[in-house]
């Protein structure tokens, strides 16, 4: 017996064939709107306007980190939710520690969350009041106010304990 078998052409948006083709291409093309959108709406803190300038003080920064090793300068830093304190000793004899200190703490990568903070001398250290940055790695910069040395640092926030710097 033969049988005729009857093949019913199904139009080409029926078949899955072509979907699955351009499913990748049409993925592709919704990423990178999505990829879009993030670099228009997040900014780039690690721009710099004056990188020129900066890279020729490099010279004179690593100079005032020299300074501060050959004063022998240790800081031990503490921050709490609400305050930030400072011990700094120095090796070299007949060094007076300065009425105050110069402290940032900045961010690697995102510049609006920096924070800088005059602090004076209070006692046997310095004491100042500054709200303790999101968490994550943090740079710790302390310098007098004369700019001559400069001790820099990293912290992982929350901290626990005193941070020793130098």
């Amino acid at each position: 017996m033969n049988k005729l078998i009857s093949a019913t052409a199904k139009p080409w948006y029926r078949e899955p064939w072509p979907w699955l083709l351009a499913s990748g291409p049409l993925l592709v093309v919704i990423a990178s709107a999505i990829s879009f959108w993030i670099a228009i709406r997040g900014s780039d803190g690690l721009v710099s306007e004056d990188y020129y300038r900066q890279g020729l003080a490099a010279q004179e920064t690593i100079s005032r980190s020299d300074k501060a090793l050959a004063l022998g300068l240790v800081a031990r830093v503490r921050l709490t939710a609400d305050a930030l304190n400072v011990q700094l000793s120095a090796s070299a004899p007949g060094y007076q520690v300065p009425p105050a200190l110069r402290v940032t703490l900045s961010h690697p990568t995102r510049a609006g969350m920096d924070q800088a903070q005059l602090i004076r001398r209070e006692g046997s250290g310095y004491s100042g009041r500054l709200r303790l940055p999101a968490a994550g790695y943090w740079l710790i910069l302390i310098e007098d106010e004369a700019e001559t040395w400069r001790l820099m640092g990293s912290v992982v926030l929350p901290a626990n304990g005193a941070i020793v710097i130098g």
